[in-house]
């Protein structure tokens, strides 16, 4: 949640508990717990979790497209379900992105969404020392959908152009940066 409140340190900030006594859950908790998220209005989920089993993928499709229904965002590993999903913005890592940023990367899937998997330092941590991984780049990922959001009506679509927008702006800084 601090890599989320780094970024959006004015938006509020709920926690869900999905696991019980070891870091698994099955799917319908995961499911129960996003369906509770949108009947509670939440606007944008962090699943910094998720499942590579395809045959999850029907249980997923209906809570998802209740989330959009409801203009709810959920933000997941691009790899996994539920974010491989049409409807879910898919965090990939990038090793290389500043935590500042994140980046679009056109591919011929689409574009794709990456972060960096690093979360916050520790001060007197060296970086190698801290944890780090694909939780870190969907909730990095995901305090940059939350700023995407103020203003937005929250559709799916207008998040995701708007993502779009905002990584060619810092792209272009950057790029203008560097000339001068």
């Amino acid at each position: 949640m601090a890599a989320i409140m780094d970024k959006a340190p004015e938006a509020e900030h709920f926690a869900v508990k999905v696991f019980q006594t070891s870091l698994r859950a099955s799917v319908d908790d995961i499911v129960k717990a996003i369906g509770w998220c949108i009947d509670h209005e939440m606007h944008v989920m962090n699943l910094s979790l998720g499942t590579a089993n395809a045959a999850h993928a029907a249980r997923f499709a209906p809570v998802v497209e209740k989330a959009a229904q409801a203009g709810a965002i959920l933000v997941s590993a691009a790899d996994a379900l539920p974010g491989s999903l049409p409807g879910v913005i898919g965090a990939h890592i990038d090793w290389e992105c500043p935590r500042e940023s994140y980046r679009c990367v056109r591919t011929d899937r689409g574009v794709e969404f990456r972060a960096s998997g690093y979360p916050r330092s520790i001060p007197g941590v060296p970086p190698e020392r801290n944890l780090s991984g694909m939780s870190f780049a969907v909730a990095n990922l995901t305090g940059f959908v939350v700023r995407a959001c103020k203003g937005k009506t929250n559709s799916y679509d207008e998040i995701y152009q708007a993502m779009i927008a905002e990584a060619a702006r810092i792209t272009g800084e950057a790029a203008r940066a560097r000339s001068h």
